[in-house]
C-alpha cells in the first residue's frame, strides 16, 4: 500500500447518456456537495469538522483500487475525519453497479452497510458480470450473518432503490463526470496517486482547522 500506485485514469461518463430519465427526488433535505446528509453512510467522527467524501461504483475497477488506500486512511484518521461514501453508479457503463449499490444499502437495514460494502469490493471480480446477481448477494448476507429474506425484501424496496436513485442523479446534477470522485470540506480534490500522497491532504485539512 505504501508504494505509488497509479490509476490509468477515471471512469469518464458521457453526460447526454448519464442525464437520460434523470429525474428530481422526494429526499429532504437534498443531498449537498460536502455537506453530511442524515441517510449518508459515515465511517470516523461523524461530527467532525473535516469531511471526505467519495462518490464510487461498486463495479468500477478505479474504485476497486481506492478502496484500500480508503480503509488504511479510515484505520489512521478515523478518531478525526468523517468519511462518507456516496452511490454513483455508471448505469451506462456497468451493467450491476445499481444493483451492488441496492445491495449494499439492503445490508445497511440489518446494520451491515460497511461490511456488504467490503465484501463488494473485494469480491467484484465474482459478480460484476454475473447474469443472476441474487444467488450470489444470498451467499453475501450468510457471509455477513443477516437474513436473507429481509435482505431480499430490501433489496426490492422502493426505499432503497429511490435512496440509490437519489444519490445518483445528485452527482450527475452535481456535474461529476467519473468514479471516484473526491471532495475533502466540499471541494473537490484531484485522485491521489498513493495513499502517501491522500495522507498528506488530509493531514493539511486537519492542520487549517486550527
Amino acid at each position: 500500500m505504501k508504494n505509488f500506485i497509479w490509476i490509468g485514469g477515471i471512469v469518464i461518463v458521457l453526460i447526454a447518456l448519464m442525464f437520460w430519465g434523470v429525474k428530481s427526488t422526494d429526499i429532504k433535505p437534498p443531498f449537498e456537495l460536502g455537506v453530511i446528509h442524515p441517510l449518508d453512510n459515515i465511517k470516523g467522527k461523524i461530527d467532525s469538522k473535516i469531511v471526505v467524501m467519495e462518490y464510487s461504483d461498486f463495479e468500477c475497477s478505479a474504485c476497486k483500487t481506492y478502496y484500500p488506500i480508503m480503509r488504511e486512511l479510515t484505520a489512521e484518521f478515523g478518531d478525526r475525519v468523517a468519511f462518507v461514501y456516496r452511490h454513483f453508479p455508471l448505469i451506462g457503463l456497468h451493467t450491476n453497479a445499481e444493483f451492488a449499490a441496492r445491495a449494499a444499502e439492503a445490508a445497511k437495514k440489518q446494520g451491515k452497510f460497511w461490511e456488504m460494502h467490503d465484501l463488494l469490493f473485494e469480491k467484484q471480480d465474482e459478480w460484476a458480470k454475473v447474469a443472476n446477481l441474487m444467488p450470489m448477494f444470498e451467499s453475501y448476507t450468510k457471509l455477513l450473518g443477516i437474513s436473507v429474506e429481509q435482505f431480499k425484501t430490501d433489496f426490492a424496496s422502493k426505499e432503497v432503490k429511490d435512496f440509490v436513485k437519489a444519490q445518483r442523479i445528485h452527482a450527475i446534477k452535481s456535474g461529476l463526470q467519473g468514479t471516484p470522485t473526491f471532495f475533502v470540506n466540499g471541494k473537490q480534490i484531484q485522485n491521489p496517486t498513493s495513499v502517501e500522497a491522500f495522507r498528506v491532504i488530509i493531514k493539511d485539512a486537519l492542520a487549517n482547522q486550527k
